[in-house]
């Protein structure tokens, strides 16, 4: 049975969206009644998210992140502000991680033409640091979330875990006191967890509009950051918080 669901995942994260009427052509000595209640399960498991007439991929439903071409449109000015003040954290000649995401997007389109070995696994931030000259940027290899246009995988895992950065510039979907910092992919998780036991320093670029809101999948806790860069209108308790966890908010 075990095998028999971990073959559907598979199936639906390539596809992205599978109908029912797939399903029954690749499973054909499968029972209807057998499938859909694998396909219950393995949705309560938060393995794959049923929909009408089917089952789609985690990472097309993506909690609360939403496409990032819709994210990006969203509170701007204030991810505009998040990755100036961001800005006075990088130093020259060091070794930077960057996140995928709308307000690392905005960071890597404000950082300076100077000399630094970049990593990252977002391809807007890509593209934004194609201008720049003087640093080295690498995109880590693995597959590509069409939706938040970023590298997941456990390829990608696998390549962080073989860097080491002085800093990883973290992308926040939400935080709250249960659940701590969270995002929309299973994936998209582990290698945020990967990127923080690689880095010498967590820096997170969130907005005010992240905390109290949660999202699918727990990244880590407040005292695994080192940084929280904001828009200045971060809430006493989350303050308060932040301060017991000797976090250094900016």
């Amino acid at each position: 049975m075990e095998e028999r669901r971990n073959a559907i995942v598979e199936l639906v994260e390539a596809m992205g969206t599978v109908s029912f009427r797939q399903l029954k052509e690749n499973f054909p000595n499968v029972s209807e009644m057998t499938l859909r209640t694998d396909l219950k399960a393995l949705d309560a498991e938060g393995r794959i998210v049923r929909i009408h007439g089917g089952a789609r991929s985690v990472e097309q439903i993506i909690g609360t992140d939403g496409l990032l071409s819709t994210r990006t449109g969203k509170n701007t000015e204030a991810k505009k502000f998040v990755a100036r003040k961001a800005l006075g954290l990088v130093q020259p000649n060091t070794s930077i991680f960057l996140d995928s995401g709308s307000t690392t997007t905005a960071f890597a389109a404000a950082l300076p033409d100077e000399n630094a070995l970049i990593f990252t696994s977002g391809l807007t931030c890509a593209a934004e640091l194609a201008r720049l000259e003087r640093p080295q940027v690498y995109v880590i290899g693995g597959k590509l979330n069409r939706y938040s246009m970023s590298i997941t995988g456990s390829q990608s895992v696998d390549a962080v875990k073989e860097l080491a950065f002085d800093q990883y510039f973290m992308g926040v979907t939400g935080y709250s006191p249960k659940t701590g910092f969270s995002c929309g992919s299973s994936k998209e998780a582990s290698l945020k967890r990967a990127c923080i036991e690689q880095a010498d320093e967590v820096i997170a670029l969130m907005d005010s509009s992240k905390v109290g809101t949660r999202s699918t999948f727990s990244v880590c806790g407040l005292e695994r950051v080192d940084i929280i860069v904001s828009d200045g209108n971060l809430p006493a308790d989350f303050l308060q918080a932040c301060a017991t966890a000797g976090v250094e908010v900016l």
